[in-house]
């Protein structure tokens, strides 16, 4: 029945505006938990001329978003969160401008709709209305938050911490040189530093750390699953509604909620609209990751430097 009710034929899908009601406003800024709304100038800035944000309400529930979805509108796909236009005038809106559109937050707000997918049909439906409105627009990609890893790498060092078993995350000339700067025990000092955000106050220390994040990080985005399909549950949409695993970002959210969840990295999923319907077929029956070469890379250089 709930299908019925629900289905996508029977949804409408809404722009939400400044000029929209101030209830539908107020309950897109409580639903949205990817990046907390701040205060009322902060959404307003989000339905400003850089950006937009779609919804798909239905008659059955008149006045409730079902799932909304962020977008900015940009010249280029952006690789941090930092890059944001002018929140208030003076400012002119350039339409040539716009060569990219970054969903940057999706969220699904009835608990009794989820396995409905109407995030999927919602994309696609955005990606329609924003070539309709700009024809130059030929990009689309999110900008994504990577829940979870800091946890299961805190995880990972724990058990290196407790008895030196585990998977081999470190070569040992990294050890030695993250030992150098932060004393011994190495991976008892790193799993403090990571756990107290403190490690982002040595830039020498973050020197040294990126290139092990990363490759820990794409690791973790690519081979870590969870019954066959990739554990990180913003991965998971993404790939199976057709997108490319395309970038990973180091310092890309530095912000102390972006440093707790994913050590300030993020990760773009893009879709390239003629291999969305292929790439996700092909995820969702044989499980294969579609991947850049920037990310096989890093995966490469994890198996090479680990014991899996």
């Amino acid at each position: 029945m709930l299908s019925e009710w629900f289905s996508v034929g029977l949804l409408k899908l809404e722009r939400i505006t400044w000029k929209s009601p101030c209830e539908l406003l107020q309950k897109i800024s409580q639903y949205e938990t990817i990046h907390p709304v701040r205060n009322w100038t902060d959404i307003k800035h989000r339905v400003g001329p850089y950006r937009r944000c779609h919804a798909f309400t239905s008659g059955a529930m008149p006045g409730e978003p079902l799932v909304f979805l962020h977008e900015a509108l940009t010249e280029e796909i952006p690789d941090n969160i930092q890059v944001r236009y002018p929140a208030h005038p003076p400012y002119s809106f350039d339409e040539n401008k716009i060569k990219a559109a970054i969903f940057y937050s999706i969220s699904s707000t009835q608990v009794g709709l989820q396995g409905e997918e109407l995030g999927y049909y919602l994309i696609k439906q955005v990606v329609r209305e924003l070539q309709s409105e700009f024809p130059s627009l030929d990009q689309f990609s999110s900008l994504s938050p990577i829940f979870g890893f800091r946890v299961w790498l805190l995880g990972l060092l724990n058990q290196q911490r407790n008895d030196g078993r585990g998977r081999k995350i470190l070569m040992d000339t990294e050890w030695q040189e993250i030992e150098r700067l932060v004393g011994s025990p190495a991976p008892e000092r790193l799993h403090k530093l990571l756990s107290t955000n403190e490690w982002v106050r040595s830039e020498q220390l973050m020197d040294i750390l990126k290139p092990i994040l990363m490759r820990l990080c794409s690791w973790f985005l690519y081979g870590e699953k969870h019954r066959s399909y990739a554990l990180n549950q913003a991965a998971n949409f993404h790939l199976q509604n057709g997108a490319t695993m395309w970038r990973l970002n180091w310092k890309a959210d530095m912000s102390p909620r972006g440093i707790s969840a994913s050590c300030g990295m993020m990760v773009n999923y893009r879709y390239f609209l003629p291999d969305i319907g292929a790439n996700s077929a092909k995820y969702l029956r044989t499980k294969v990751i579609q991947a850049s070469e920037q990310i096989l890379n890093l995966v490469s250089q994890f198996q090479k430097n680990s014991k899996l």
